[in-house]
């Protein structure tokens, strides 16, 4: 015989103000098998724990059932304190008579205690075929990958390697830097970027425990937390890393120029070039594709005669230019991923009504902080694009690729309202006689000095924050005509602009999507990666080893995201501060006697965790990789031949449940 103890918990008033706690206390105690019924206001306090602990040591209980809130919230609590007692922590159940009863049906306090009563029994139900389970033990890799090498990634990196553990850090542009390497200055302190990137890009560079792997992405992951595989391709820069120097010489004499996408397209870059003066590794990267030796031994292949060039590899005095490197393909060991792969700007091309992208003169955020760098196109100087004059009525328009349910982008992207008022104070200080408006629907000033440095740009710099939308733009001569309203004054507003700016919105980088999918990670419906958690775990994944750091799971801005970066290191470090690792023990189990090898199980689990085993007559069995399995149970609804049940959730509990809930 079983001895049950059912503890309810009050919550304060969350649970006991809506369900009628004594009614369950009565109705549970005459449940068979259940030999104590307690209640306590608050069940996860340390009063509590301990009336749950002196429980199970008296009453001699080999089972415990709480009901109380979710078990997201507290399972781990209470079963370290049944574990405590002496009791196998697998032996306690969770009734969810918070998130799944008094909150949904409080209004009805009749049907909310019925309800109680039901989901406890339920419990009691399925706690009977309850068995002991014990952790698996498994080893680690203490070494970590970090993918992309913005800010975020940075920081993470040196985190992790100040702690005294190796780091890859991999980043597919031929830089590390990021989007924080394109900007001029950072708000609300006006700082310049460059100059508090760079010292972290230089430190990463010379740290003796971190690898940097540029113009590198990864292909394939494989492994569980703690012992992941990785593929890393990377891509033949045609320049020998071992050689060059990063003199100069061949970008400086290289004949041919295209456009920068560094720079936004907005100037232009050598066929071989570096990004930018300050890019770490400092070592070029050939544009295949538009290199006229390239083109030339395409040409000799059509019959054509194109001129050669090789100017680089003539005047490089290490012989460094490699014409025939090829991408290489490395596999590496990591115990814990950290994803930091940013954002992009939103393409303000797909609003028809504000000219799809055709008006040289209307540009996004990104763009204008390239023009007004001085490390930029123009040097620092002002200059429209279209014709290079000095403009003097520039135009913000906010929210372009934010909150907009047209474009299938509702939510606020955080930053835009701060970068406008941050570039029109810069125009003014590039040129007093610039008048800026912005255009607003609501102004989000939500960070520390943010709603101050607002009010600065309109009482110090006379910038006119206009609250509206606008509905149209259209070329006029050398103007940009603006077709908006002011929503406060009740009028129309039309203005003549030399420059209008699209306050973009941001959106995770291209290749989000799949390296989600690689990593076996979920990602939202506006393809940013998904936390475990929003509140309790927002750096984490549902993926063990695996933690977000940046914009990848959605917009913020730089402070948040060094913050990030430097959460997800104490993450890591937390991790590898174990010489081995507990796995969870309440994953799926294949029998293999009545196991067919359909292989749908391996079809249908997210986290590649099914493995195909040979059977004595050849056949491909099944197996269930333990460390992986994350016990979700899709396996288990797949599966035509019911052979695979989940530990601790077996198809027989489940039907004790339904049982209970008919008696």
């Amino acid at each position: 015989m079983a001895r049950i103890g059912v503890f309810l918990c009050h919550c304060g008033t969350n649970i006991a103000g809506v369900v009628r706690i004594s009614q369950v206390r009565e109705a549970v105690k005459d449940i068979p098998q259940v030999v104590l019924v307690e209640e306590s206001k608050y069940m996860c306090s340390e009063m509590g724990q301990g009336g749950i602990r002196e429980a199970v040591e008296k009453h001699k209980l080999d089972r415990v059932i709480i009901s109380a809130c979710s078990p997201r919230m507290h399972e781990n609590t209470f079963r370290k304190t049944v574990a405590d007692a002496g009791l196998n922590p697998y032996m306690l159940e969770i009734a969810n008579v918070r998130e799944q009863d008094s909150w949904v049906h409080a209004d009805d306090k009749d049907a909310a205690t019925e309800k109680a009563i039901a989901l406890t029994r339920m419990a009691v139900a399925k706690a009977l075929l309850n068995q002991p389970l014990t952790p698996k033990r498994v080893g680690l890799t203490k070494r970590a990958l970090v993918i992309g090498g913005g800010i975020a990634g940075i920081q993470a990196a040196l985190d992790i390697a100040n702690t005294g553990h190796q780091v890859v850090l991999v980043e597919r542009e031929p830089t590390i830097g990021g989007r924080m390497a394109q900007l001029d200055k950072t708000f609300p302190t006006l700082d310049c970027s460059s100059c508090i990137l760079t010292p972290r890009m230089v430190e990463a560079n010379q740290h003796p425990n971190i690898t940097l792997l540029t113009y590198s992405e990864v292909t394939s992951v494989s492994g569980f937390v703690g012992n992941f595989q990785v593929q890393i391709r990377q891509k033949a820069r045609h320049v020998d890393a071992t050689k060059c120097t990063g003199c100069g010489i061949c970008w400086q004499k290289c004949p041919d120029t295209v456009p920068s996408e560094f720079d936004t397209g907005l100037g232009g870059k050598k066929i071989i070039s570096i990004p930018f003066a300050q890019a770490i590794p400092n070592i070029p990267v050939i544009d295949m594709p538009n290199c006229r030796y390239v083109k030339h031994l395409e040409g000799q292949k059509e019959g054509k005669k194109l001129p050669p060039c090789r100017i680089c590899e003539k005047l490089c005095p290490t012989g460094a230019i490699d014409w025939d490197q090829e991408d290489q393909v490395l596999t590496e060991d990591f115990g814990a991923i950290v994803v930091a792969t940013g954002f992009k700007p939103f393409d303000y091309g797909r609003y028809a009504e504000f000219g799809a992208g055709k008006y040289a003169d209307v540009i996004g955020l990104l763009q204008l902080e390239r023009l007004l760098s001085a490390s930029g196109p123009t040097q620092g100087e002002l200059k429209r694009p279209s014709d290079g004059a000095h403009p003097k009525t520039v135009v913000f328009l906010s929210c372009i690729g934010s909150r907009d349910e047209r474009m299938g982008k509702p939510y606020c992207s955080k930053v835009c309202c701060m970068v406008m008022a941050k570039q029109a104070i810069l125009l003014k200080d590039h040129d007093p006689e610039i008048q800026p408006y912005v255009f607003y629907i609501d102004v989000r000033a939500g960070g520390k000095d943010y709603e101050e440095f607002y009010q600065r740009s309109q009482r110090e710099q006379g910038v006119l924050w206009l609250r509206g939308r606008v509905s149209k733009l259209y070329q006029d001569g050398g103007k940009i005509m603006v077709m908006g309203e002011d929503s406060l004054m009740g009028r129309p507003v039309e203005i003549a602009a030399d420059l209008v700016v699209m306050a973009t919105g941001m959106e995770p980088n291209d290749g989000a999507v799949e390296l989600a999918q690689t990593l076996h990670i979920s990602y939202d419906t506006n393809n940013f990666m998904v936390e475990a958690h929003p509140k309790l775990r927002p750096l984490e994944t549902n993926t063990d080893g695996i933690f977000l750091a940046g914009t990848v799971s959605g917009p913020r801005d730089i402070p948040e995201t060094v913050a990030q970066g430097s959460g997800v290191a104490a993450k890591v470090a937390g991790l590898f501060s174990k010489d081995e690792l507990a796995t969870d023990p309440m994953v799926a189990n294949v029998d293999p006697m009545r196991c067919t090898g359909c292989f749908l199980c391996s079809e249908v689990c997210p986290y590649g965790a099914i493995d195909k085993e040979p059977a004595r007559d050849g056949r491909l069995l099944a197996k269930v990789n333990e460390s992986l399995c994350k016990g979700c149970g899709l396996c288990v609804a797949g599966c035509r031949g019911n052979c695979i049940n989940l530990k601790g959730f077996t198809s027989q509990q489940v039907i004790e449940e339904i049982m209970a809930l008919c008696r």
